[in-house]
């Protein structure tokens, strides 16, 4: 089969490229996927890149191990390993192959075998590459405001990076639980950000939400731009602070700086300082599905690239600059 193969760690175009390799066979409790799409997200340029380059140290100082990136998957199954049940061959389905561990994924390939646990059926109506981009995304930001921030009617809640692939699921999310959401982004991404139900819009390059006096039930911070204690001083008394970045900076701890920065305001009392877990199960991914489905999010894509232009597409995430969420297509 093709697949996306990593050499070792560097940019995107240099260390990534197309070749034919095994296909893989399930294991117990897993689903073989021919896979149509999946989507660019930043574990993935992360273990590309090596940066920050500490993380090196979990997947091999000169490589990662797992060769072949990817962890987002959208297609039909054509194998089922032992113990599974619930999904069959030629079943349309779309799932993770995140652990939280960076080691198991494998997405940026035709065939690729899944959790079965991590995989659900893909709703009618609902396309392989929308599916594919709201995995980690939506999940990820669904994670955030409903079960972190428990986010209620009449909230204010403010979403740092709200044209990025979390964010444009972060503002659509928070609106619909009935929050009132003001969202950060560049001036050319207004108008999608308010049309995804953000009620206020702030230019980052005009203005800087810390210093403005508005006050904020939650803040998801996708992008860690500034310093946590300076972000938290825009909370709400009793809001609560999501960091979700380890910034775009290079070297050794990269923005796992200012993660930390923000745990220690945390565990100093501080602010409210909550860490949101991405958890890719059955029943969020079912919760995201349905929501597609039904209308209520949508997933925004920035560019759809086919297998074999790969490198490229990690490339154009590592500009952090997307307009939501970056795809890769597979071809049948």
């Amino acid at each position: 089969m093709r697949a996306i193969v990593q050499e070792r760690y560097g940019p995107p175009e240099e260390v990534l490229a197309l070749k034919e390799i095994d296909r893989p066979a399930p294991g117990p409790d897993q689903v073989l996927v021919r896979v149509r799409a999946s989507s660019v997200n930043t574990p993935d340029w992360i273990a590309i890149a090596g940066v920050p380059y500490v993380l090196r140290l979990q997947g091999g100082v000169r490589r990662h191990p797992n060769v072949v990136r990817g962890s987002d998957v959208a297609g039909v199954v054509a194998e089922v390993g032992s113990g599974v049940t619930g999904l069959s061959v030629g079943d349309a389905v779309f799932g993770s192959l995140w652990t939280s561990s960076m080691v198991t994924a494998g997405a940026f390939a035709e065939y690729t075998a899944v959790p079965a646990d991590q995989l659900v059926p893909i709703p009618a109506g609902v396309g392989f590459e929308d599916a594919a981009a709201s995995v980690m995304s939506g999940v990820t930001a669904l994670c955030a405001m409903r079960d972190t921030a428990n986010i209620r009617k009449g909230m204010k809640v403010l979403v740092n990076g709200a044209s990025g692939g979390v964010g444009t699921f972060a503002v659509q999310i928070a609106a619909n639980l009935g929050a009132e959401v003001t969202g950060v982004c560049g001036n050319a991404n207004a108008d999608l950000v308010r049309g995804l139900g953000a009620q206020h819009v702030i230019d980052y390059t005009r203005t800087d939400f810390t210093r403005e006096g508005e006050r904020y039930d939650v803040i998801l911070d996708n992008v860690l731009n500034h310093p946590p204690s300076r972000t938290a001083r825009a909370l709400a008394p009793g809001g609560v602070l999501i960091p979700n970045s380890v910034g775009n900076s290079g070297g050794l701890l990269a923005g796992l700086g200012r993660m930390a920065r923000a745990k220690l305001l945390g565990l100093t009392r501080r602010a409210d300082v909550r860490f949101s877990p991405s958890i890719a199960d059955r029943e969020n991914l079912t919760a995201v599905g349905g929501m597609l489905a039904s209308g209520e999010i949508r997933a925004v894509v920035d560019r759809t690239y086919p297998l074999e232009e790969t490198p490229q597409a990690v490339a154009h995430m590592l500009g952090h600059h997307a307009r939501g969420n970056i795809v890769i297509s597979v071809a049948e």
